[in-house]
């Protein structure tokens, strides 16, 4: 979707600058037009000569390009543009962008610009995860602005930490992915979303609950894709140990009633509200103000209803009002499902069908489809190398240096790889470390197809790579 756009690109003194000729690159070959605009202090890192050789086109850094009153328009620049890029950007650049201090070509450009702004942050740790540099970013997110954050790495004062600018490719597919995904107008764009994620906490005493295994991970992933299609987006989140993007508003709670009195009070002034959290629906009828001691005879809890927050708001709904619920079953899935899209007056309902009950069934099936997948047994010493691996892999998961994982992922059997992936690990390690997804696809499949298929989804189905996997991320 790059093909026929205009990008400015700003450059600033950065060690990364050199990076920009490869970025450059990258939109030149996806088909965009490319003008550079370089601070001066830019140019002692890169020269003009070859950036201009690269884009083909005269590179901007001063206000006055000659003595004959000749200067460089950075209103047109503005207009003409269809995005800015600012790759790499320093801390002095991050805070002049934040502050208006126009006192170069590339910040009147940036202040000028109609088109949407892309920032890549390239600094010193220390410098990046500084108060003053982390509230300009929050102030430029604020205006509209894209942050792409740096990645973890090997930096150019010896130290390792997140700093690094992110690669070229992922820049270019950031602008890729949001050209084509801004093609056609959003229908939430400007909407405001109401969504509900993770657990609630039922007290029994004051160190212990009702809970349930949900991670609110599909809330949270619900709402930044809201988030990405312009809405404003509210989450109502239970005790989960996630991040959500600056850009949504969350309020934290941690019971039925907690998140009932924050949801029906946001929902008042929604267009739309997604009930994707997993609500206890039954909460201890007194709550001990102490801690229970331990008893020689049988202790009874007794429970009683919670809030039915669906229903509530489904009650309240009004003209206009949009109202998702999602539905878990265990038997006679799709009727109880079709019961409780009425009972909840909801216009839309996402039923996982059988999710528990049929957990067997599909193991059942897989066997089917690989007859040996039941009598394939792992042997003591493939445990033993196998657990080796994963206390390696982990340990340079949790180090954030690309070089160290990919290293690692290149030295691990066919087996942990394919295994890790089945399970998510794929999902895992891009956001944690941000590497080219394609790339990392590659390397992963290369060796994910030297394992049958009737291996990995046994092992997958296992306590075994549960305990791995927890190993990798903890």
């Amino acid at each position: 979707m790059l093909k026929g756009k205009k990008i400015v690109l700003g450059i600033t003194g950065s060690i990364a600058a050199y990076k920009a000729c490869l970025l450059i690159r990258q939109l030149i070959k996806r088909g965009a037009e490319v003008q550079v605009v370089i601070t001066p202090a830019g140019k002692e890192f890169i020269t003009p000569i070859t950036l201009s050789t690269l884009t083909h086109k005269p590179v901007i850094s001063e206000f006055f390009s000659q003595r004959d009153g000749t200067w460089n328009s950075h209103v047109d620049l503005g207009l003409w543009a269809d995005a800015m890029v600012v790759a790499p950007c320093t801390a002095s650049t991050l805070g002049k962008m934040a502050h208006g201090i126009a006192d170069n070509m590339l910040i009147t450009t940036y202040l000028s610009m109609k088109a949407p702004v892309f920032i890549a942050p390239a600094m010193d740790l220390d410098m990046y995860r500084h108060p003053s540099t982390q509230a300009n970013i929050k102030t430029l997110l604020s205006y509209g602005n894209h942050i792409i954050e740096p990645e973890s790495g090997f930096l150019a004062s010896g130290l390792e930490g997140k700093g690094r600018m992110e690669e070229p490719e992922v820049i270019a597919d950031r602008l890729d992915q949001f050209f084509s995904e801004n093609s056609q107008p959003s229908p939430i764009a400007g909407k405001k979303v109401v969504i509900t994620a993770g657990p609630t906490y039922e007290k029994i005493d004051p160190v212990r609950f009702i809970g349930n295994y949900s991670s609110g991970k599909m809330g949270f992933a619900i709402a930044e894709e809201c988030l990405r299609r312009g809405a404003d987006v509210t989450v109502v989140a239970g005790p989960v140990s996630l991040t959500c993007s600056s850009g949504i508003r969350r309020l934290d709670v941690e019971s039925c009633q907690d998140m009932y009195d924050a949801a029906t009070s946001e929902f008042a002034d929604a267009d739309v509200a997604i009930l994707a959290a997993a609500v206890a629906d039954f909460r201890p009828a007194l709550v001990a103000d102490r801690k229970i001691k331990r008893g020689k005879d049988d202790m009874v809890i007794t429970l009683c209803p919670t809030h039915d927050i669906a229903a509530a708001l489904g009650a309240s709904k009004k003209a206009g009002q949009t109202l998702v619920a999602f539905a878990l079953e265990t038997n006679d899935e799709e009727a109880n499902a079709m019961r409780k899209l009425e009972k909840k007056n909801a216009d839309f309902l996402t039923a996982f069908l059988g999710s528990l009950a049929n957990k067997q069934k599909f193991l059942e099936t897989q066997t089917d489809v690989y007859p040996n997948m039941s009598e394939w047994v792992m042997s003591t010493e493939e445990r033993r190398q196998l657990d080796q691996e994963t206390t390696v892999l982990s340990k340079e998961l949790n180090s954030c240096s690309i070089s160290a994982i990919v290293s690692a992922v290149s030295a691990s059997s066919a087996v942990l790889i394919s295994v890790l992936l089945l399970s998510g690990w794929l999902l895992g390690i891009l956001q944690r470390v941000r590497y080219s997804e394609a790339r990392l696809r590659s390397l992963i499949m290369r060796q994910a197809l030297e394992l049958k298929p009737d291996c990995a989804y046994s092992w997958f189905s296992s306590d075994w790579i549960l305990d791995c996997r927890a190993r990798c991320f903890r």
